[in-house]
């Protein structure tokens, strides 16, 4: 006699998630290949050894704060200066995870670290993606893990062609290869611009980054983000809602106006005894 195992469904259900995740960020796979062997490549003919390079990759996995320590390193910069610039470059990850918190707060804290680490800009849209169309707390990670993991792996590997072969290619970085990063991140912004007050946002964070670009440390991008942020915010306020009219509820107003028109809705209601006295 042969027992049904109940954890069989239950575990088919978290490898199709998975492959789920792993699949629907390929195309964002795809932007992130040349930028990564940019990046070995740069390694491979600056001050550092190669295995710095693909530690880097390992333990950072953050390609824009990745490229930028690289300069500040060749340019003999001070650690406590290339850290401030990275962590400020870095800060968007914040705004990444407060939106996805409450998705995953549900989670036990071990996977939480997990996909806190494998989060990035790429990862972040295809996991905002699919958890805006759900309840939060309703889904589990093996989504999002898949995503994370998938380009995670890719950019180890990129890493790793650019470590390795770069060399031969003196010139790559100069072609122009890096644009294949810039279209990846129209792909992830252009998608989420859904109403006035994102396009508002992003119309601004761009502008001022443009402007502010030339700021030490790369300030400028952060005051952008900030800006970007409190125009989505101040546009997201009541008063800019329909509710904020001072209007009543169509619920309301439909409910007063049945009342309204019924005339025995306004009328006493008579007592047991008046109406057995009435009947006599």
């Amino acid at each position: 006699m042969t027992h049904s195992n109940p954890a069989q469904p239950a575990s088919a259900g978290h490898l199709k998630e998975f492959t789920a995740g792993a699949r629907d960020i390929i195309p964002m796979m795809v932007g992130a290949a040349p930028f990564g062997v940019i990046f070995g490549t740069l390694v491979a003919s600056g001050p550092l050894h190669l295995w710095h390079g693909q530690l880097m990759s390992l333990v950072v996995f953050a390609g824009s704060a990745q490229f930028i320590a690289l300069g500040l390193i060749a340019g003999h910069a001070s650690f406590a200066v290339i850290w401030a610039t990275t962590l400020v470059v870095n800060l968007r990850h914040v705004l990444y995870s407060a939106t996805l918190a409450p998705h995953v707060a549900h989670l036990p804290s071990r996977w939480r670290w997990a996909l806190g680490a494998l989060l990035t800009d790429e990862v972040f849209a295809v996991a905002w993606e699919h958890y805006r169309h759900r309840e939060p707390g309703t889904v589990g990670p093996h989504y999002f893990f898949g995503a994370g993991l998938a380009m995670y792996l890719n950019w180890q590997l990129w890493t790793v062609a650019g470590l390795l072969f770069g060399a031969a290619f003196p010139g790559l970085q100069s072609l122009g290869l890096d644009f294949a990063m810039v279209a990846t991140f129209i792909a992830i912004v252009v998608p989420q611009l859904i109403a006035v007050r994102y396009i508002a946002a992003a119309v601004t964070a761009g502008t001022l980054a443009f402007f502010w670009q030339a700021w030490p440390y790369k300030l400028g991008l952060l005051g952008a983000v900030f800006a970007g942020v409190a125009i989505g915010v101040l546009l997201s306020a009541p008063r800019f809602g329909r509710g904020a009219r001072g209007n009543p509820e169509p619920s309301s107003r439909a409910t007063s106006r049945e009342t309204s028109q019924d005339p025995r809705r306004d009328a006493p209601r008579k007592t047991s005894k008046e109406t057995m006295e009435a009947s006599r």
